[in-house]
């Protein structure tokens, strides 16, 4: 754990053919929280700046962000980078997933968004049992440094529904499954949080069959103890229930990666902790 003045990266800039991804649930922005309370937007912007500043990831999957939060992402990565996605909301607004990318290194082909439902191209839809709409966000990328293939996902599962997860799940796995068939030599890489840990069905249906593989399993170095990625603003406790993920295709190579849990006079960016991970393809 780093209680930073500066805010030296865990990861950082790379160059190819390694590809530096992230994800992270910023955590939506709630109205009417006391000044001192560590969940405060106002108080955590200077802070979630600092660290996005510093990791300058080349792929970033933020889930939970209202439209000016992404503005902010967007602000804090700089005008290098893109972002897709949008509300979750059939009228586009709403908590959004999105995959921010770095221009430099990567020319955006194609993007899409679905709902996690059994009538996906609705937007705003819901099935299987939650409250909320939930949302799958796509991208593909031609790289520009190594001429290959990259494709992102990033998403975000219910937190009440153990239905929709495990609907989620199959969905995901499946649109993995039919890029990588599209697809044989792409990097394919899912961020998300799940809210669902390491023993639960749901990570095994997303990571059993081996169409996607746990990053933090494949990794050749772990940077960082096997954290808990859902802090709440609590003290961290090593071994804690990662439901913040990075998985990867078959044709992805696993460098390293870290839970970062950068703390900046004790206290979070956030209520989780974002993964990060560098990959290349085999």
């Amino acid at each position: 754990m780093t209680d930073a003045a500066s805010t030296a990266p865990m990861i950082g800039p790379v160059s190819a053919p390694d590809l530096h991804v992230m994800t992270y649930n910023i955590r939506r922005r709630i109205a009417h929280v006391m000044p001192t309370h560590p969940d405060r937007w106002a108080t955590r912007k200077p802070l979630l700046r600092r660290i996005l500043e510093a990791e300058q990831p080349t792929i970033l999957g933020v889930q939970e962000a209202l439209a000016d939060q992404a503005a902010f992402v967007a602000e804090s990565l700089g005008p290098d980078y893109g972002g897709v996605g949008r509300g979750r909301n059939a009228n586009g607004r709403g908590e959004r997933s999105i995959i921010f990318f770095d221009r430099r290194r990567l020319r955006l082909t194609a993007t899409n968004q679905l709902a996690l439902s059994d009538t996906p191209d609705k937007p705003g839809s819901r099935s299987w049992g939650n409250s909320v709409p939930r949302v799958v966000v796509s991208a593909e990328f031609d790289d520009l440094a190594t001429g290959g293939r990259v494709i992102a996902f990033t998403t975000h599962f219910d937190h009440k529904s153990p239905k929709a997860r495990w609907r989620s799940a199959q969905m995901i796995v499946k649109l993995v499954a039919e890029a990588q068939a599209a697809n044989p030599d792409a990097v394919v890489v899912v961020t998300g949080d799940v809210n669902a840990d390491v023993n639960s069905a749901v990570y095994r249906h997303l990571t059993e069959d081996g169409v996607l593989r746990d990053s933090w399993h494949a990794a050749e170095h772990r940077l960082t103890p096997q954290w808990g990625t859902f802090s709440n603003y609590l003290p961290l406790k090593a071994g804690g229930k990662r439901i913040d993920l990075i998985l990867v295709g078959s044709n992805v190579e696993v460098e390293r990666t870290g839970v970062n849990v950068v703390r900046f006079d004790g206290a979070a960016a956030s209520d989780h902790d974002p993964v990060q991970a560098v990959v290349r393809a085999r």
